[in-house]
Parts: C-alpha cells; structure tokens; sequence
C-alpha cells in the first residue's frame, strides 16, 4: 500500500494505491491549513479504508513547483513517515501528475498551477513512447504574457482561476479540457510513484527538496 500527498498549492490531496486499485482519493482547498489539517486528515483516511499503519509500505509526496511553505508541510509530513517507519521515499514533480492525467495528444502539453502574486508556474511537456515527459524546467508566466506569445496550438491544463479559463478559451491556439479533467489528481501521483517504487527508484530523506520556481525580476504587480 502507497500513500501519496499532495500540498503543492492551496489545494491538498490524498490518495491510497495498492497497484491495481485506488483505495481513497481526496482533494479538497485547504487555503492556509495545511499544517494543521493533513496529519488529522491522513489518519481519517486510513481508519476510513480501515487501514493501518502497518500496511502503509511506501510514502508518496509531490515536491514541485508550488507554495515555498505549503510545499515544505508536505514533504516535512513525508520524511518524518519515512523516518518513523522505515518506508520508501518517492518524491514526484508536482505538474508530472496534471500531466499524466491527459490523453495523448500532438500538441505540446503545458501544464500550470497557482504561483501567487498573478504568476503561474509552468512546466512544458511532449508526448512519446513514455508518455508525457517534461521539456524543460519550470517557467513562471502571466497568462496574458503567455497567451500573447503563441505561435502554435498547445494543450493547456492545470489549475487555473475561473477568470483564468475564460480568457484561456478565447485564444484560438489554446485546447482547455473541462475543470474536472484538469483536477490535479493525487491517485495520478500515486500511480508515478509506485511506478518507480517498483523499479527499485526511491528518494533519500537527506537530499530529497522542493522544486522551488524562480523568477527573474521582480512579480507582476
């Protein structure tokens, strides 16, 4: 059993995977909560699937781009299971798992959430043999800078504000799946991390750190 977390942004999610089925998945907006709500909400999960502890084999945890704080509950929640219990550490890029939530496509895929301050940080993706993998590093964009600069049809998905959606759809070059499609989806987390929990490809505690966005310059007022 994997238990995967989520708290990139102001949205937290939880999953439980046990390779072949999602046990639980739960997102929900928890604004400025995070430290007070996951470890409570963790163990409400678990005694809701009537699952121990001691099932839990492997941690989960995304890690980027995102919140510097929310980010840091998250991924502090994580090494101490890992430290306690002894369970394999999978750290995973926070937009991999918007990402592998879409279906092949032969646009370029941009994937994006909430940076704060009107920025939105962006992470570009091509789809191959191996699925979607990312093009790059993180970018941190305005939209309208964003939608201005296209020269081609893309895909975008992510988490974006309803006024965000609205001029995304006016641009003729964009492809917006629905908001439910653009959910970032915490058992697609779960689904990457056992993946390389399989292969044998975990994290060590010490050197495992946020994906942190840097901006040139100073944010858009």
């Amino acid at each position: 059993m994997l238990l995967a977390l989520d708290t990139s942004t102001a949205w937290l999610g939880l999953a439980l995977y046990d390779g072949q089925q999602v046990l639980a998945e739960w997102a929900w907006r928890g604004d400025r909560h995070h430290t007070s709500a996951l470890a409570p909400t963790v163990a409400d999960l678990l005694a809701r699937c009537g699952v121990g502890w001691p099932s839990v084999q492997a941690v989960a945890v995304a890690v980027g781009p995102g919140s510097f704080t929310s980010l840091r509950v998250g991924l502090a929640f994580a090494k101490g299971v890992h430290l306690a219990r002894g369970l394999p550490l999978i750290g995973v890029p926070t937009l991999d798992a918007t990402a592998a939530a879409m279906p092949p496509a032969a646009e370029e895929l941009l994937a994006v959430l909430q940076a704060g301050r009107g920025r939105l940080a962006l992470v570009r993706y091509r789809h191959g043999e191996q699925g979607w993998q990312a093009v790059g590093g993180p970018e941190a964009w305005r939209l309208e800078d964003l939608l201005a600069g296209l020269d081609k049809p893309v895909l975008l998905c992510g988490e974006l504000t309803a006024e965000e959606r609205q001029q995304a759809q006016q641009h003729p070059l964009v492809r917006l799946p629905t908001a439910a499609a653009c959910l970032r989806r915490p058992a697609r987390l779960a689904e990457l991390a056992w993946q390389r929990w399989q292969a044998g490809d975990t994290d060590d505690p010490a050197t495992l750190a946020p994906i942190y966005l840097h901006v040139a310059g100073a944010p858009p007022a």
